[in-house]
Protein backbone atom coordinates (compact mmCIF):
# COMPACT_ATOMS: atom_id res chain seq x y z
CA UNK A 1 0.00 0.00 0.00
CA UNK A 2 1.39 3.38 -1.05
CA UNK A 3 0.48 6.90 0.04
CA UNK A 4 1.80 10.46 0.14
CA UNK A 5 2.26 12.18 3.48
CA UNK A 6 2.37 15.98 3.68
CA UNK A 7 5.05 17.12 6.11
CA UNK A 8 4.51 20.79 5.38
CA UNK A 9 3.07 23.00 2.66
CA UNK A 10 6.29 22.48 0.71
CA UNK A 11 7.20 18.85 1.51
CA UNK A 12 5.46 15.61 0.64
CA UNK A 13 6.91 12.15 1.35
CA UNK A 14 6.18 8.90 -0.48
CA UNK A 15 5.43 6.05 1.95
CA UNK A 16 4.86 2.33 1.43
CA UNK A 17 3.54 -0.33 3.81
CA UNK A 18 4.28 -4.03 3.26
CA UNK A 19 3.08 -6.96 5.38
CA UNK A 20 0.20 -7.71 7.71
CA UNK A 21 -1.23 -4.52 9.21
CA UNK A 22 -2.06 -6.45 12.38
CA UNK A 23 1.60 -7.22 13.14
CA UNK A 24 3.93 -4.86 15.01
CA UNK A 25 5.10 -1.89 12.89
CA UNK A 26 8.74 -1.63 11.78
CA UNK A 27 9.95 1.61 10.21
CA UNK A 28 12.94 1.54 7.83
CA UNK A 29 15.05 4.72 7.55
CA UNK A 30 17.57 4.73 4.71
CA UNK A 31 20.88 6.60 4.51
CA UNK A 32 21.91 9.88 2.90
CA UNK A 33 20.82 10.70 -0.65
CA UNK A 34 19.15 7.28 -0.94
CA UNK A 35 15.49 6.46 -1.50
CA UNK A 36 13.55 3.64 0.13
CA UNK A 37 14.16 1.47 -2.93
CA UNK A 38 17.75 1.08 -1.75
CA UNK A 39 16.49 -1.41 0.84
CA UNK A 40 16.90 -4.79 -0.88
CA UNK A 41 13.63 -6.57 -1.65
CA UNK A 42 14.89 -9.68 0.12
CA UNK A 43 15.39 -7.73 3.35
CA UNK A 44 12.04 -5.94 3.12
CA UNK A 45 10.03 -9.09 2.46
CA UNK A 46 11.86 -11.13 5.10
CA UNK A 47 11.04 -8.50 7.71
CA UNK A 48 7.48 -8.15 6.36
CA UNK A 49 6.85 -11.83 7.13
CA UNK A 50 6.95 -10.79 10.81
CA UNK A 51 6.17 -7.07 10.84
CA UNK A 52 4.10 -4.32 9.24
CA UNK A 53 7.07 -2.82 7.39
CA UNK A 54 6.96 0.90 6.61
CA UNK A 55 9.53 2.46 4.30
CA UNK A 56 9.65 5.93 2.81
CA UNK A 57 11.60 8.20 0.50
CA UNK A 58 13.55 10.95 2.26
CA UNK A 59 13.09 14.47 1.01
CA UNK A 60 14.96 14.98 -2.27
CA UNK A 61 14.95 11.27 -3.11
CA UNK A 62 12.61 8.91 -4.92
CA UNK A 63 9.01 10.10 -5.26
CA UNK A 64 9.13 12.57 -2.36
CA UNK A 65 9.51 16.34 -2.82
CA UNK A 66 12.73 17.54 -4.46
CA UNK A 67 12.99 21.14 -3.34
CA UNK A 68 16.14 21.60 -1.25
CA UNK A 69 17.31 24.66 -3.17
CA UNK A 70 14.01 26.44 -2.50
CA UNK A 71 13.45 25.06 1.01
CA UNK A 72 16.79 24.03 2.61
CA UNK A 73 16.88 22.09 5.86
CA UNK A 74 19.33 20.56 8.33
CA UNK A 75 19.96 16.81 8.30
CA UNK A 76 18.67 16.59 11.88
CA UNK A 77 15.23 17.77 10.70
CA UNK A 78 14.83 14.50 8.79
CA UNK A 79 14.32 12.71 12.11
CA UNK A 80 11.08 14.62 12.58
CA UNK A 81 9.91 13.37 9.17
CA UNK A 82 9.95 9.84 10.60
CA UNK A 83 7.70 10.94 13.48
CA UNK A 84 5.33 12.66 11.05
CA UNK A 85 5.02 9.41 9.09
CA UNK A 86 4.17 7.44 12.24
CA UNK A 87 1.55 10.06 13.07
CA UNK A 88 0.05 9.92 9.58
CA UNK A 89 -0.22 6.13 9.74
CA UNK A 90 -1.65 6.18 13.28
CA UNK A 91 1.33 4.21 14.60
CA UNK A 92 1.83 4.86 18.29
CA UNK A 93 5.09 2.90 18.65
CA UNK A 94 7.31 1.11 16.15
CA UNK A 95 10.51 -0.84 15.86
CA UNK A 96 12.85 1.50 13.98
CA UNK A 97 15.77 0.41 11.78
CA UNK A 98 18.22 2.97 10.35
CA UNK A 99 21.06 2.48 7.87
CA UNK A 100 24.08 4.81 7.84
CA UNK A 101 22.65 8.37 8.11
CA UNK A 102 19.36 6.67 8.93
CA UNK A 103 21.09 5.28 12.03
CA UNK A 104 22.04 8.81 13.07
CA UNK A 105 18.39 9.83 12.72
CA UNK A 106 17.41 6.83 14.86
CA UNK A 107 19.72 8.12 17.60
CA UNK A 108 17.90 11.47 17.50
CA UNK A 109 14.60 9.61 17.81
CA UNK A 110 15.97 7.72 20.83
CA UNK A 111 16.69 11.06 22.49
CA UNK A 112 13.69 13.14 21.42
CA UNK A 113 10.89 10.58 20.93
CA UNK A 114 11.65 7.48 23.02
CA UNK A 115 7.93 6.96 23.61
CA UNK A 116 7.48 6.22 19.89
CA UNK A 117 10.07 3.42 19.72
CA UNK A 118 9.59 -0.23 20.66
CA UNK A 119 13.21 -0.94 19.76
CA UNK A 120 16.01 0.62 17.74
CA UNK A 121 18.46 -0.92 15.27
CA UNK A 122 21.30 1.02 13.66
CA UNK A 123 23.35 -0.44 10.81
CA UNK A 124 26.89 0.68 9.87
CA UNK A 125 26.45 4.11 11.41
CA UNK A 126 28.40 6.67 13.39
CA UNK A 127 27.53 7.85 16.87
CA UNK A 128 26.21 11.34 17.40
CA UNK A 129 29.17 13.64 17.80
CA UNK A 130 31.59 11.33 15.96
CA UNK A 131 32.87 10.95 12.41
CA UNK A 132 30.41 12.11 9.78
CA UNK A 133 27.86 12.69 12.56
CA UNK A 134 30.07 15.18 14.37
CA UNK A 135 28.98 18.78 14.55
CA UNK A 136 31.39 20.72 12.28
CA UNK A 137 31.89 23.28 15.05
CA UNK A 138 32.76 20.69 17.72
CA UNK A 139 36.50 20.57 18.34
CA UNK A 140 36.17 17.80 20.94
CA UNK A 141 34.92 15.00 18.69
CA UNK A 142 36.56 11.62 19.38
CA UNK A 143 39.53 10.69 17.20
CA UNK A 144 37.98 7.90 15.12
CA UNK A 145 38.98 6.89 11.58
CA UNK A 146 37.33 8.73 8.71
CA UNK A 147 35.99 7.46 5.39
CA UNK A 148 38.20 5.74 2.84
CA UNK A 149 40.09 8.40 0.81
CA UNK A 150 39.00 6.81 -2.47
CA UNK A 151 35.41 7.17 -1.37
CA UNK A 152 35.91 10.81 -0.45
CA UNK A 153 37.36 11.47 -3.92
CA UNK A 154 34.31 9.86 -5.51
CA UNK A 155 31.92 11.90 -3.34
CA UNK A 156 33.35 15.09 -4.83
CA UNK A 157 31.55 14.11 -8.03
CA UNK A 158 28.29 13.04 -6.37
CA UNK A 159 26.13 15.66 -8.07
CA UNK A 160 28.00 15.95 -11.38
CA UNK A 161 25.83 15.98 -14.50
CA UNK A 162 25.85 12.54 -16.17
CA UNK A 163 23.78 10.60 -18.67
CA UNK A 164 21.65 7.76 -17.29
CA UNK A 165 24.22 5.19 -18.36
CA UNK A 166 27.09 7.23 -16.93
CA UNK A 167 25.17 7.66 -13.68
CA UNK A 168 24.57 3.91 -13.41
CA UNK A 169 28.27 3.24 -13.94
CA UNK A 170 29.19 5.85 -11.30
CA UNK A 171 26.75 4.35 -8.78
CA UNK A 172 27.98 0.80 -9.34
CA UNK A 173 31.57 1.96 -8.76
CA UNK A 174 30.37 3.73 -5.61
CA UNK A 175 28.83 0.48 -4.36
CA UNK A 176 32.04 -1.38 -5.21
CA UNK A 177 33.96 0.76 -2.75
CA UNK A 178 31.16 0.81 -0.17
CA UNK A 179 30.91 -2.98 -0.15
CA UNK A 180 34.53 -3.43 0.95
CA UNK A 181 36.94 -6.05 -0.32
CA UNK A 182 36.29 -9.04 1.96
CA UNK A 183 33.33 -10.50 0.04
CA UNK A 184 32.89 -10.98 -3.72
CA UNK A 185 31.32 -7.95 -5.40
CA UNK A 186 28.64 -8.62 -8.01
CA UNK A 187 28.32 -5.49 -10.13
CA UNK A 188 25.14 -6.69 -11.86
CA UNK A 189 23.37 -7.01 -8.50
CA UNK A 190 23.95 -3.36 -7.72
CA UNK A 191 23.25 -2.23 -11.27
CA UNK A 192 19.80 -3.85 -11.02
CA UNK A 193 19.31 -2.14 -7.65
CA UNK A 194 20.14 1.29 -9.06
CA UNK A 195 18.02 0.73 -12.17
CA UNK A 196 15.10 0.14 -9.82
CA UNK A 197 16.00 3.25 -7.78
CA UNK A 198 16.10 5.39 -10.93
CA UNK A 199 12.89 3.94 -12.36
CA UNK A 200 11.13 4.53 -9.04
CA UNK A 201 12.21 8.19 -8.94
CA UNK A 202 11.60 8.79 -12.64
CA UNK A 203 14.94 10.62 -12.86
CA UNK A 204 18.62 9.68 -12.66
CA UNK A 205 20.21 12.88 -11.37
CA UNK A 206 21.32 13.24 -7.76
CA UNK A 207 21.20 16.75 -6.24
CA UNK A 208 23.12 15.46 -3.17
CA UNK A 209 20.80 17.48 -0.96
CA UNK A 210 21.74 15.62 2.22
CA UNK A 211 25.43 16.21 1.57
CA UNK A 212 24.67 19.94 1.29
CA UNK A 213 22.28 20.13 4.23
CA UNK A 214 23.54 21.62 7.50
CA UNK A 215 25.13 19.00 9.74
CA UNK A 216 24.37 20.80 12.99
CA UNK A 217 22.57 19.61 16.10
CA UNK A 218 24.58 16.39 16.39
CA UNK A 219 26.70 17.29 19.43
CA UNK A 220 24.54 15.19 21.78
CA UNK A 221 26.64 12.10 22.48
CA UNK A 222 26.47 12.59 26.27
CA UNK A 223 22.66 12.33 26.14
CA UNK A 224 22.84 8.78 24.78
CA UNK A 225 23.70 7.61 28.31
CA UNK A 226 20.05 8.20 29.20
CA UNK A 227 18.65 5.89 26.50
CA UNK A 228 16.50 3.05 27.86
CA UNK A 229 15.14 1.70 24.56
CA UNK A 230 16.56 -1.73 23.56
CA UNK A 231 19.11 -0.94 20.86
CA UNK A 232 20.96 -3.16 18.39
CA UNK A 233 24.14 -1.93 16.69
CA UNK A 234 25.07 -3.87 13.54
CA UNK A 235 28.71 -3.48 12.54
CA UNK A 236 30.28 -4.00 9.14
CA UNK A 237 33.93 -4.81 9.87
CA UNK A 238 34.87 -3.83 6.29
CA UNK A 239 32.85 -0.59 6.37
CA UNK A 240 34.83 2.13 4.51
CA UNK A 241 32.54 4.95 5.75
CA UNK A 242 32.32 4.27 9.50
CA UNK A 243 35.07 1.69 10.01
CA UNK A 244 35.77 -0.02 13.33
CA UNK A 245 35.76 1.05 16.08
CA UNK A 246 32.81 3.37 15.25
CA UNK A 247 30.17 0.75 16.12
CA UNK A 248 31.94 -0.22 19.35
CA UNK A 249 32.13 3.45 20.30
CA UNK A 250 28.38 3.86 19.76
CA UNK A 251 27.63 0.68 21.71
CA UNK A 252 29.56 2.00 24.68
CA UNK A 253 27.58 5.25 24.66
CA UNK A 254 24.15 3.57 24.88
CA UNK A 255 23.57 1.55 28.08
CA UNK A 256 20.99 -0.71 26.44
CA UNK A 257 22.96 -1.34 23.24
CA UNK A 258 24.15 -4.72 22.00
CA UNK A 259 26.72 -5.12 19.22
CA UNK A 260 26.45 -7.69 16.42
CA UNK A 261 29.17 -7.94 13.78
CA UNK A 262 28.30 -9.37 10.36
CA UNK A 263 31.50 -10.98 8.99
CA UNK A 264 32.75 -9.47 5.74
CA UNK A 265 30.11 -6.74 5.65
CA UNK A 266 31.00 -3.29 4.37
CA UNK A 267 28.66 -0.33 3.94
CA UNK A 268 26.28 -2.15 1.61
CA UNK A 269 23.40 -4.60 2.00
CA UNK A 270 24.55 -7.13 -0.59
CA UNK A 271 22.71 -10.41 -1.08
CA UNK A 272 25.46 -12.14 0.91
CA UNK A 273 24.81 -10.19 4.11
CA UNK A 274 21.03 -9.66 3.95
CA UNK A 275 20.35 -13.00 5.65
CA UNK A 276 22.55 -12.37 8.72
CA UNK A 277 21.32 -8.78 9.00
CA UNK A 278 17.66 -9.88 8.93
CA UNK A 279 18.36 -12.62 11.44
CA UNK A 280 19.92 -10.11 13.84
CA UNK A 281 17.06 -7.61 13.43
CA UNK A 282 14.33 -10.21 13.92
CA UNK A 283 16.04 -11.69 16.97
CA UNK A 284 16.17 -8.16 18.41
CA UNK A 285 12.57 -7.18 17.65
CA UNK A 286 11.33 -10.60 18.74
CA UNK A 287 12.94 -10.27 22.15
Amino acid sequence: MERLVDISADTRLWVQEIGDLDTSPLLLIMGANASSMTWPDALVHTLAAHHRVIRYDHRDTGRSSWAFDEHPYAVSELAEDAVAILDALDVERAHVVGMSMGGVLVQLLLLDHPDRLRSATVIVTAALGAGLAADPYDDKAPALPGPDPGLVRLWRHLSDSRSREEELAWRVEHWRILAGSALPFHAEEFRRLEERVIDHAGRHDNPAAHARAAATGFNRAAELACVRTPTLVIEGPEDPVNPPPHSSHLTRLIPTARLVTVPGMGHALSATVVGPVCQAILAHTGS
